[in-house]
């Protein structure tokens, strides 16, 4: 599939990567946030495939008003903007998505990755989307707390999500642990919100990250890849309002130890 790629700026000077597929009127539209370290290659390739899947893909840049943006795509430096601040850059890249390339407002969903994966739920507990999708984040414990960036505590945003999650973690992750992830889907239990939860046995922090060859795991990757693109199709048909779908798997080794878990790059 032919498909498109542009550097845009949006409203406000955020600058955004777009793909798209040629000849496709009124996409679906994913709005793809980066991981700690910018907009760098990596996320513009995760949009460039999700273009060539039959999506419009825009990647806004949300830490642009870094202000050394070598150090931060090294991961030298770190960036922490408000919930609200980056809820209102989600409303940029919507409208820009919508707007300007005429992806299809019904069926738009959020990705976030690792520091990001909390922003899907953000935007989703403030308008209406398809899905919100979480990769390896959203659930380490400083999430569900109270402070200057995050005014409001996850549990009560997620009382306010009115679409259905996707959560993609790992087991052998050093951030966010199996008793994590299951406060994540107590949450959702709670509340009674439709969610998809994987946990994927030996994979590590950033296992999605295919330009750091020591967190990458492929099978994992295109296992959780292909699991998304059917949770996506369902998310996009349109599943019954008063139907709540619920689905929990995880791999987990018998002597699993949190403690021994490590970084890798």
């Amino acid at each position: 599939m032919a498909i498109i790629k542009e550097n845009i700026t949006c409203a406000g000077g955020m600058p955004a990567f777009v793909a798209m597929p040629e000849n496709i009127a009124s996409p679906p539209c994913i709005v793809l946030l980066h991981e700690r370290y910018g907009l760098v290659q990596h996320t513009k390739d995760l949009a460039a495939r999700f273009a060539s899947e039959g999506y419009m893909c825009v990647a806004p840049d949300i830490f642009h008003m870094h202000p050394d943006q070598d150090a931060l795509h090294r991961g030298d430096a770190s960036c922490e903007p408000t919930d609200g601040e980056v809820a209102q850059q989600m409303d940029v890249a919507i409208d820009v998505a919508v707007s300007r390339f005429s992806a299809d407002p019904i069926r738009i969903a959020v990705m976030g990755v690792c520091q990001t994966a909390r922003y899907p739920l953000v935007c989703a507990s403030r308008r209406t989307i398809a899905a919100a999708l979480c990769w390896y984040g959203a659930a380490q414990p400083r999430e569900w707390g109270l402070n200057e960036r995050f005014p409001i505590a996850l549990d009560d945003l997620i009382a306010k999500v009115d679409c259905p999650v996707l959560g993609m973690f790992g087991e052998k992750d050093h951030i966010i642990s199996v008793d994590d992830v299951c406060k994540l889907r107590a949450s959702l239990e709670k509340h009674r919100r439709s969610y998809e939860i994987e946990i994927f046995p030996g994979a590590p922090h950033g296992w999605l990250n295919d330009t750091m060859p020591g967190r990458y795991r492929r099978d994992q990757a295109e296992a959780a890849w292909s699991a998304q693109q059917a949770f996506l199709k369902a998310a996009f048909e349109g599943a019954p309002t008063s139907l709540i779908v619920q689905k929990f798997t995880a791999g987990i080794a018998k002597d699993y130890d949190f403690s021994k878990h490590v970084r890798f790059e």
